[in-house]
């Protein structure tokens, strides 16, 4: 039933994560960059967000990979953000960026503990052993595992949505 390979989705996944953390890297670095991340920054957080559902819902219900307990502390903080993001984008309500800077900060610190269970297996206690959160289902470009790639999503969301909150947005005459 599973045509594609999950391999080639991580790589893919982990190719367009990696490209949009740098291009807000580099937007941080000026001004104009800052003013325009600050502008979209309900879309951009909605992107990200709705783009790590379907990954995750990818990797779970069609490659059929079950989900340890780290990767469910993840999901429950990206999916409301998901849900946030759309509802706030067809609002364009920006009040909700300070909401979503806070699940971001929680998802974010849950990747980072789950990518610590995966460098160090014997450390943990954590998860149960018939599904042990030290499992690499996917390996994106070789080296980006799933926490990887949520963590790397929830930093870009925790900046982007920072980035909106301090940078007032200017209005166009």
């Amino acid at each position: 039933m599973n045509d594609i390979d999950p391999n080639v989705v991580g790589d893919f996944s982990a190719l367009v994560l990696l490209a949009g953390a740098v291009f807000v890297v580099v937007a941080l670095t000026r001004q104009a960059g800052r003013n325009a991340l600050s502008g979209d920054a309900l879309r951009l957080v909605t992107i990200v967000a709705g783009g790590a559902v379907a990954g995750s819902l990818y990797f779970s219900e069609i490659a059929d990979f079950v989900p340890c307990e780290m990767c469910w502390f993840q999901r429950i903080a990206m999916y409301p953000i998901a849900a946030i993001g759309v509802m706030a984008t067809l609002r364009r309500d920006r009040a909700v960026l300070p909401y979503v800077a806070v699940l971001a900060g929680v998802g974010l610190v849950a990747s980072v503990y789950h990518i610590g269970i995966q460098l160090f297996p014997e450390q943990s206690t954590f998860c149960e052993a018939a599904n042990p959160c030290s499992a690499r289902w996917v390996e994106g470009l070789g080296w980006m595992t799933i926490p990887q790639m949520a963590g790397t999503c929830f930093a870009v969301i925790l900046a982007v949505s920072i980035t909106g909150i301090r940078t007032p947005v200017k209005e166009t005459p």
